[in-house]
């Protein structure tokens, strides 16, 4: 067994041979010390200055081991040391597969290492020169030494006993030979003649010459690359014309290539060819001439054009035609790139062609060019959609466009320089006109900045006037208050102010969607003043619930006092003449007269709780699109509710033609935004509708310290004994029904069971119809319990009231607030029930008898009271059951929350532990996100959807842990 630790104390000497796996390692002693007893081979070695030395030989295979260990071995000899690491270096090659094939002397295959990259020949230069004298230290002949690289030494004394004149190898070119032993001796393996066959896999020596007569020449380009370390590159120069080959082609001649050497080890070091061979270019090598014909060669094998420059006396320039520089910009380079010969095109083809889709007024006179005036959008004229071509930035003429159109190479000259061409961008020059664009089209494709043409999506740029509207639409400026208004309007309220009047100075109209109670009333009278001070004589139109008529009438009274106000609603249903003013009427008697208010002028018309028309097929959203009128403005705190499809009613409505037809909204935008399959869906969508759409949250920085704090808390409670046995009972029955219908019949019964769900949740005597006309009053409470929500509000109303506070109660059921007004008024405390039966001369003096503080406890259906009331006098706010509506809800509570309150409001939200009710409001939590961005919302229609499996999961009971 070989003692490895013996060797590494020895110098170490690599003495290579014609065949380099064949080449051995010499381990010796410069002190004369004992070598090694066992391992590899006993012998001599002649050492320059010694003479003949006692050593053992090892082969390579055996050697590196050794070499390796001596790397980091402490005892290692520096000679040994310096071995070791080319021998890993070596390894790292092989293991990377950077071998290259080649044929050594008299025809022999051999394997080498290479081609060296920039670092290898780092570490190759660096191994050798911390490589002691005793590391080389051969003759160069008495050992069998390639003569080829030596250095002549002298005496030194440092370098030991050396003879005059004695030549050893260069420490370089011996680490060189070292790294080619190694890479032809590891692929050799007793498996490797099986797995290849016996050339370039057995360990005798193959002689490839008698077999293969063509091979010497390969080997030698082969060397040439790895030895001489030399490849090329062509420089393209489209201007140099008076460059030629000498090959009588100069007449076609378009371009010239000029050939550049560079080096394998330091891509850094490139010459021309030109420089190479006058001798100014000493960096390339000593072997570059020879290793740059024969890259050249091997060049032309692949491009054979490249083979004129063999004919050359120097193959320093390449003549180009037309067609030839065709072929290099297709498959030609492509094979050139696969070759390791790199192709450089000039700068000047930096500035290719490009196109870009525009959308402009039609006769715009120049790209960029802007007109003060927009009446183009008013009086509904087509926009041009085109392709524009431009050169560097710089539009190309009609002309230039037309000589695009008929290219047929992808080089093509215009002004004077040479351009690549996409043959895709050819057939936009000729089919450069995208069609005509209606205003509101052309409008949304400013604002999103993108379009889809053929399949793919496109950057679009507006010129001309609807570029400046883009501008303006993304620029208010602040405008003062009108001098009749009569009241002081807080920042973001002007901010609103100057947003309108810039909106529908414009004749494009906008959807105010400020939360509830932030002043969105007060804002359009002042928009309204405004408007009448700029020479506005026409009456405005509002259109609202009937729940609202008092109120504008009152606001327009306080804030723009002796502004005519007239109602167009029950028996009093005269319009009046063009005195200006406003008009109020009620979305019921609007879809009932319609015909009669188109018929009118109106300077303004206005969709206070512009929710009511979120579905543009209802009846009342077609009349409203009937009433003409230069501004149209909705005013919501909820854009949106269920889908986009409200959000585009609104929009529709105020700016028709922005969003497309319904049909396209929904493929275009909606779709994406609600599956989340397309990322910048939304982000697309917002920068659309952003400019039409001002929506401010109490939240927003501004308005928060203008609020006192508002807190919102879950109270969940259990179910009672009789609660779980019919929520049970009727989850078990109705989803064995649901199991087996389909269609239409399916949806019902879902929203059945989620009806009577809820209803169980608020209290059994809802569910079982207690309340009914005839039935003797239900007991709601006392020994027994009924109702765990039943019981948590009788006691929040308890220590509500004891300290003095007020409180709203809002529930969805009717016959729920019959059944809690009942309840409350035996036990003593005072209360009233507004509903959607509620006359509107009732509304009133119910809201007045809660804010003077007469009526504690106010009962409240939440869709007929969830907008429109101011009652911050109320504190507290419970919400009885959930609407499954984030937006709805909040509107509800911002009855009390809102602009005026002067107290903590606390919001108080009363869930069934285990219930669908407590799952849905999971549900809700997760879906906030989309909210925010004024871009969807929730429903229960959205339950009826669902598989049987999750709907199952949705309403099973759940017991708590």
């Amino acid at each position: 067994m070989m003692d490895e630790r013996a060797f590494v104390r020895c110098a170490a000497v690599f003495v290579p041979t014609d065949v380099p796996r064949e080449g051995r390692v010499a381990f010796w002693r410069p002190d004369g010390g004992a070598l090694p007893g066992s391992g590899g081979e006993a012998g001599s070695v002649a050492v320059a200055g010694l003479g003949d030395v006692e050593a053992r030989w090892l082969t390579v295979g055996e050697a590196l081991p050794v070499l390796t260990r001596a790397r980091t071995a402490p005892s290692a000899h520096p000679a040994a040391a310096c071995w070791g690491a080319a021998a890993l270096h070596a390894l790292r090659m092989v293991a990377m597969g950077r071998l290259v094939a080649g044929v050594g002397a008299g025809d022999t295959d051999v394997w080498r290492a290479g081609p060296l990259a920039a670092e290898d020949a780092a570490q190759v230069a660096g191994i050798a020169a911390a490589l002691p004298f005793e590391g080389h230290a051969v003759p160069v002949d008495a050992n069998g030494t390639d003569a080829t690289d030596v250095t002549d030494t002298g005496v030194d004394a440092d370098a030991g006993p050396v003879a005059v004149g004695e030549a050893v190898p260069e420490p370089e070119a011996l680490v060189r030979a070292f790294l080619d032993a190694v890479a032809d001796a590891l692929p050799r393996t007793s498996a490797a003649p099986l797995a290849a066959g016996e050339a370039f896999a057995g360990r005798r020596a193959q002689r490839l010459g008698e077999r293969f007569p063509a091979v010497r020449e390969w080997a030698d380009e082969v060397d040439a690359e790895v030895d001489a370390g030399v490849r090329i590159s062509l420089r393209l120069d489209l201007s140099a014309r008076d460059l030629f080959d000498g090959t009588g082609r100069e007449d076609e001649a378009v371009a010239a290539a000029v050939v550049q050497a560079q080096s394998v080890a330091d891509p850094t070091l490139v010459a021309d060819v030109a420089d190479l061979w006058r001798g100014e270019a000493e960096h390339i090598g000593p072997r570059g001439r020879t290793g740059t014909v024969l890259a050249v060669r091997r060049a032309a094998r692949v491009w054979q054009p490249l083979g004129r420059l063999l004919e050359r006396p120097v193959p320093d320039v390449l003549s180009l035609s037309e067609d030839e520089v065709e072929e290099l910009l297709g498959r030609a380079g492509r094979r050139l790139a696969a070759a390791d010969v790199a192709v450089h095109w000039p700068r000047s083809l930096a500035r290719e062609l490009t196109a870009t889709a525009v959308v402009r007024p039609r006769g715009t006179r120049a790209p960029g060019s802007s007109a003060d005036s927009f009446g183009f959008f008013e009086e509904r004229k087509l926009l041009e959609f085109r392709w524009q071509i431009a050169l560097g930035g710089e539009p190309l003429t009609e002309g230039e466009l037309d000589e695009l159109a008929e290219a047929q190479r992808p080089l093509v000259r215009l002004r004077d320089e040479w351009v690549l061409v996409d043959p895709a961008l050819v057939r936009k020059a000729r089919q450069r006109d995208l069609g005509l664009l209606q205003p509101g089209d052309a409008l949304a494709l400013a604002l999103t900045g993108t379009a889809e043409i053929d399949g793919e999506r496109t950057e679009v740029v507006p010129q001309g006037a609807l570029a400046g509207l883009r501008d303006r639409l993304g620029a208010v400026e602040p405008v003062p208050p009108p001098a009749a208004l009569h009241a002081r309007l807080r920042d973001y309220q002007l901010h609103g102010l100057a947003w309108l009047d810039l909106m529908t100075s414009l004749g494009l109209g906008g959807c105010l969607a400020d939360d509830m109670g932030l002043g969105k009333t007060v804002t359009l009278i002042a928009l309204h003043l405004r408007r009448a001070e700029a020479g506005q004589k026409a009456p405005t139109l509002v259109v609202c619930p009937a729940s609202l008529l008092g109120n504008w009438q009152r606001e327009i009274a306080r804030f723009a006092p002796g502004t005519p106000v007239r109602r167009f609603h029950g028996e009093a249903r005269e319009l009046p003449p063009d005195e200006g003013g406003f008009v109020l009427t009620t979305y019921g008697t609007m879809r009932a007269r319609a015909e009669r208010l188109a018929a009118h002028e109106w300077g303004m018309v206005v969709a206070d709780e512009a929710q009511h028309v979120k579905n543009p097929h209802s009846a009342t959203a077609r009349a409203l699109r009937t009433v003409p009128a230069p501004a149209r403005v909705a005013l919501t705190g909820t854009p949106v509710e269920n889908n986009l499809s409200e959000l585009w009613s609104l929009l529709d409505w105020t700016t028709p033609g922005l969003l497309g037809p319904l049909k396209t909204f929904r493929a275009r935008h909606a779709r994406a935004v609600e599956t989340g399959e397309d990322p910048e869906a939304t982000a697309r969508l917002a920068r659309l509708v952003r400019p039409f759409l001002l929506r401010r949250r109490k939240t927003d920085p501004g308005i928060v310290p203008e609020l006192p704090p508002k807190t919102e808390t879950d109270h969940p409670v259990g179910l009672s004994r009789e609660q779980t046995a019919l929520y049970q009972a009727v989850v078990r029955e109705t989803l064995a029904r649901i199991g087996e219908a389909e269609g239409m019949e399916r949806r019902g019964l879902v929203m059945k069971l989620l009806t009577a769900l809820k209803q169980i949740c608020n209290h059994p005597a809802q569910y079982l119809r207690e309340s009914a006309p005839g039935v003797d009053a239900p007991r709601l409470a006392g020994r027994g319990t009924r109702s765990g929500k039943l019981d948590l509000l009788d006691e929040l109303l308890e220590t509500i009231l004891s300290e003095g506070g007020a409180t709203l109660v809002f529930t969805q059921y009717v016959e729920m607030a019959r059944l809690l007004e009942r309840h409350l008024e035996a036990r003593g405390i005072t209360t009233q029930t507004l509903h959607g039966g509620t006359p509107v001369a009732r509304r009133q003096e119910m809201v007045d008898r809660f804010q003077s503080g007469e009526i504690p406890v106010f009962l409240l259906s939440l869709k007929a009271a969830g907008t429109g009331l101011n009652l911050t006098r109320a504190s507290h706010v419970i919400h009885y059951d959930r609407w499954w509506n984030p937006a709805v809800e909040e509107q509800a509570t911002d009855r009390a929350y809102r602009i005026g309150q002067t107290q903590p409001v606390q919001v108080h939200r009363l869930l069934t532990e285990g219930t669908v009710e407590e799952r849905v409001a999971e549900l809700l939590a997760a879906k906030r996100e989309l909210a925010e961005a004024v871009l969807g919302g929730s429903g229960e229609a959205a339950f009826t959807e669902l598989t049987d499996a999750e709907l199952t999961d949705l309403v099973s009971l759940r017991r708590p842990e």
